[in-house]
């Protein structure tokens, strides 16, 4: 199929990619030149396990970019792959949805219409949405600037993504699975048609559903998970207090076929770009119906206070006033260097609050840290070093903020009397450690 990609974001740069892989003719349609300029060169413009190496196989044969939405004509479908920023109450900015459908719209009125034996054109909202979004917003967009009905012209069909930083390219390509929730039997067949590599695979379910379904989907799952990694830390604060092993305690709960050994870990809680923004756009969208959702408010009251009970640890054994205290991991998760409301960060401005200078590292984060966050960068009682040893050789003690591999083969037993301070349960040996305080919540 001929594919159309708006947005070059995470999503849609990565959707672009694996489409282009599968065998479709792509290209990405996005406003920033410095990213059609980066995609057409073959390069990636963000950080991704496997996506730079895609890109450069398919650039400049199935796979381009332009600033120019005329190109949707030649396509047979569209992907929205459009940011869905917070507002300040935790709901959904769709500004920048509005404008992308009102551009897709115009250039879609220069088109061919189904009357004109030609197939409607299917729009698919990628992004993340609520319900009622890709048909009581997206739509009536579409049809106003493009003078085409939805259902005579174009199709409309609502697929949500579920990629995970640092793996996202093989979570697109083997997913477990695909969710397409669709206007039109057409605009199922569509997407059942472009999945088909992909819908082979054994351990890949196909979930078709209505569109409103489809949207909730994604914030139901991601909810779930959220709520999982809360509850888990909870018990982990709980297993804490009695000067029990919470790893020993949820791996055996982990066994139980209900409940699965994923997500299982406790430590310093869930960050990034999906889970906060999902959860409180839930939990928006669920006070704007009437409805007070206790659960996932505690889930983030919960995970909210998971840095401060790390530094709290680490406080009872070194006096942070003047301390000099290793960070290790900046990114949210290993893999990207993505630090959307990274843990870290977190973590470094309540140890700055308490008086202690802090340096830093990260394999790939720290250029982002320096260019999203310049107040650190100029900070004098903030550090980045070059390499994790660096950063450990004069510190006080150490807080392991993000579980890189890398951080797997340090010496820590070089560390004499000083503490580390485990919240992502790296593996490394305890015995390893000249004295140890595990984050074992």
């Amino acid at each position: 199929m001929h594919v159309s990609i708006v947005g070059s974001g995470y999503v849609g740069t990565t959707v672009a990619a694996c489409l282009a892989d599968l065998g479709h003719e792509v290209v990405n349609i996005e406003i920033d030149e410095n990213i059609v300029e980066t995609i057409n060169a073959g390069e990636a413009p963000i950080h991704e396990s496997g996506l730079a190496e895609r890109i450069a196989d398919h650039a400049g044969t199935n796979l381009r970019a332009t600033t120019d939405y005329a190109e949707v004509r030649e396509t047979d479908a569209t992907f929205l792959c459009l940011p869905t920023p917070q507002a300040d109450d935790g709901s959904l900015d769709l500004a920048p949805m509005r404008a992308g459908a009102e551009s897709l719209g115009r250039a879609l009125a220069g088109k061919p219409t189904a009357e004109a034996d030609e197939d409607d054109h299917l729009v698919v909202v990628k992004s993340t949405v609520l319900p009622g979004t890709t048909e009581g917003v997206v739509g009536p967009v579409l049809e106003r600037e493009s003078g085409t009905e939805i259902g005579d012209g174009i199709d409309l069909a609502m697929n949500p993504e579920f990629l995970r930083m640092g793996t996202a390219v093989r979570d697109f390509l083997e997913p477990d699975k695909v969710v397409v929730g669709a206007t039109s039997d057409d605009a199922a067949a569509a997407l059942r048609e472009l999945y088909a590599p992909i819908l082979e695979r054994e351990d890949t379910d196909l979930v078709e559903t209505d569109v409103r379904e489809a949207e909730l989907i994604k914030y139901a799952n991601n909810a779930f998970l959220a709520s999982k990694v809360s509850l888990v830390n909870e018990l982990g604060n709980i297993a804490k207090e009695y000067g029990a092993d919470a790893y020993d305690v949820l791996a055996a709960v982990g066994l139980d076929d209900r409940i699965s050994e994923r997500f299982m870990r406790s430590g310093l809680g869930w960050g990034g770009s999906c889970f906060p923004k999902d959860v409180a756009a839930l939990r928006a969208g669920a006070r704007e119906q009437g409805y007070d959702p206790d659960l996932l408010d505690a889930v983030v009251s919960i995970n909210d206070e998971q840095p401060q009970r790390l530094v709290s640890l680490l406080e009872d054994h070194v006096s942070l006033a003047d301390a000099r205290v290793a960070v290790l991991g900046l990114s949210f998760k290993p893999g990207t260097d993505d630090i959307r409301k990274s843990r870290a960060l977190d973590v470094i401005e309540t140890l700055r609050n308490r008086g202690a200078t802090v340096v830093a590292y990260d394999p790939v984060a720290i250029e982002n840290v320096r260019t999203h966050h310049p107040e650190l960068d100029t900070d004098p009682a903030v550090e980045f070093a070059d390499s994790p040893q660096d950063a450990l050789a004069d510190a006080d003690g150490a807080v392991v903020a993000t579980d890189w591999p890398a951080f797997d083969d340090l010496e820590f037993d070089e560390m004499a009397r000083k503490i580390v301070v485990d919240g992502r349960r790296i593996e490394v040996d305890p015995d390893e450690l000249a004295v140890y305080e595990g984050l074992t919540w």
